[in-house]
């Protein structure tokens, strides 16, 4: 297996991402649980049965498609958990904007070992990248007005963590990470409680002074009570743009205005543009397709 790739558009390490990685201790639960689960009961039947364990192999990780990287650090220990022997020089760092055929890393060591790994690197990597470019597609078109994106607990079971991470590659911000992290009073807790004002109050008198307190609301009438009660921010969930726009009129400040409600790249400037500081984007994480990366063998 040859380590020429005639595609390479560059051999620059190239360090895009401010965003700290996720430690080891996060991410190798993930990665073991995933390769247990491709490796089953018997191991890689292909490749032992195929392939010498002493044999040797380079290839590269590459690009197939326009997007943002972003699961490098996964898919370096899918690879290393399989033999921690593997050579791996990264290319292209998470955060990078990849086109096609640009190499985002080369991988040097058992043959074995880093094609039982590949599927688990690959999955890691082109589900995150696919979150990060959905991410970026939205941040590049909406940032010039001032706000910013940001996702929701619509995440794939087990996954969060490394979602959210790919949100924050992707140039967003992130919501709540659990329930136990802030209050957002959402239709059903307003139902239960009887009234705005008495969800509010109950939530006050139920938290501590550094939990923060968010209101969703659907009309006008809604955000007036919410802001004379005072909340640190508004969820303007579904609104059109004309109500929108009078909603972070009336709250002028006085709270962070978040919008939400099936916002696409094609709507997401024409949000922005009513003033609010955030806009909430559940398929960023639950919905976003996968970016296509290969592991590629190339002949001299």
């Amino acid at each position: 297996m040859s380590i020429i790739n005639k595609r390479q558009t560059s051999t620059c390490i190239e360090q895009v991402s401010t965003i700290a990685s996720l430690p080891n201790v996060i991410l190798e639960p993930l990665v073991r649980d995933a390769l247990r689960e491709d490796l089953g009961r018997a191991g890689d039947l292909t490749s032992d049965a195929i392939i010498p364990r002493t044999a040797r192999a380079r290839l590269q990780l590459v690009a197939r498609e326009t997007g943002v990287l972003a699961g490098l650090d996964l898919a370096r220990l899918a690879f290393r958990l399989m033999d921690a022997g593997i050579q791996i020089q990264a290319q292209r760092e998470d955060g990078a904007r990849l086109m096609p055929g640009d190499v985002i890393a080369t991988l040097e060591g058992s043959a074995h070992a880093i094609l039982g790994a590949e599927r688990t690197a690959l999955n890691f990597l082109g589900h995150l990248s696919g979150v990060a470019t959905a991410t970026a597609s939205i941040a590049d078109v909406i940032r010039s007005h001032g706000a910013r994106v940001s996702c929701t607990r619509k995440t794939l079971p087990g996954l969060r963590a490394v979602q959210k991470y790919a949100v924050r590659v992707g140039g967003g911000s992130n919501h709540r990470f659990g329930l136990d992290d802030a209050v957002l009073i959402k239709d059903n807790h307003i139902a239960v409680a009887g009234s705005v004002g008495e969800a509010i109050s109950r939530a006050r008198a139920g938290v501590g002074h550094m939990v923060r307190i968010q209101l969703e609301v659907d009309t006008l009438a809604q955000l007036s009570e919410g802001l004379a009660l005072g909340v640190d921010a508004v969820l303007l969930d579904n609104m059109p743009i004309p109500v929108l726009t009078e909603a972070v009129r009336m709250v002028a400040g006085k709270a962070i205005t978040e919008a939400s409600g099936r916002i696409t790249p094609a709507t997401a400037a024409a949000v922005a543009q009513t003033g609010v500081n955030l806009i909430a984007v559940g398929w960023l994480t639950h919905s976003a397709s996968v970016l296509d990366i290969g592991l590629d063998a190339v002949d001299a």
